[in-house]
């Protein structure tokens, strides 16, 4: 089992001159954290979308064995609530997100805490979301007007159409749970692990064939650190899934996300059911 750790977002100003070193430029801080860690979450994606050029950016800054996990837009998932779906999917397929290509990781997407898990929306949007890189550009490919201008969207190339896409759902609310677990393992799709420093409720059920973790903050929401013996048991968790694991840490208000994920990669490294990438 592979298992890649990173963190939710990269470029935070208080990181800089500890975890970042004050010679590290702004510009430079992608660089510098892939020479560390293997892989990142971006959420920029989740409040506007972005540009092709940004994403191209990103695809030339890191090595190849990097991978960017990208969250999809709250226009769909929080402002339109899954209601027609295909439009907005298709606005944040092309707006830069297949640049990415063979760097691209899990696609996120987060369902607001008050969202009702039985609503015939979630399965409708879980059966067209695009299974491999072919089908993302075919999706792609019916972005609105928004997106018209040649520098707002791009397409993809089919040199990548084999690359496989997976996709994870965080939900903050057991509410229909029971309903929707069944229909994420239908469609292979995971249920995020999220802790929230209990604000919501923490899922560890497996739904899919890799497992998608996003750490919070343990005691407070992007406060604070997990000590050795929370990451401990974080890693045994992770052991006992057996499968793919992809996990983000968010707690970055007290710098001590990229931290973490660094002592929970040397502890992942150390037990033999592992393979953790570390710097590429």
């Amino acid at each position: 089992m592979h298992v890649r750790i990173g963190v939710s977002g990269w470029s935070y100003r208080s990181w800089h001159g500890d975890y970042y070193p004050s010679s590290v430029r702004q510009k430079d801080e992608l660089a510098y954290l892939s020479s560390r860690l293997c892989t990142a979450e971006v959420n920029a994606s989740f409040y506007r979308l972005q540009r092709p050029t940004t994403y191209q950016r990103w695809y030339d800054t890191v090595g190849p064995g990097f991978r960017f996990a990208v969250k999809g837009g709250r226009y769909l998932t929080h402002l339109r609530r899954m209601r027609e779906p295909r439009e907005p999917l298709a606005n944040f397929l092309a707006s830069g997100v297949l640049a990415l290509r063979d760097r691209l990781g899990p696609l996120l997407w987060q369902l607001p805490a008050d969202f009702d898990l039985t609503s015939p929306e979630l399965p409708a949007f879980l059966e067209l979301l695009p299974r491999t890189y072919a089908e993302a550009r075919a999706i792609a490919r019916d972005h609105g007007q928004t997106l018209a201008a040649p520098d707002r969207h791009w397409l993809g190339d089919d040199e990548h159409d084999a690359l496989r896409l997976q996709h994870a759902l965080e939900v903050r609310s057991d509410v229909g749970l029971d309903d929707l677990l069944p229909l994420l393992a239908e469609h292979d799709v995971a249920l995020v692990t999220s802790d929230g420093a209990g604000t919501w409720p923490m899922f560890a059920t497996p739904t899919a064939s890799f497992a998608y973790v996003r750490l919070h903050g343990p005691e407070i929401l992007y406060h604070g650190g997990y000590g050795d013996d929370l990451l401990e048991e974080w890693a045994e968790r992770i052991v006992a899934w057996g499968r793919d694991t992809w996990v983000y840490f968010d707690n970055d208000a007290d710098r001590r996300a990229p931290h973490d994920a660094e002592r929970l990669m040397a502890m992942l490294r150390a037990r033999s059911e592992c393979v953790v990438p570390g710097a590429v």
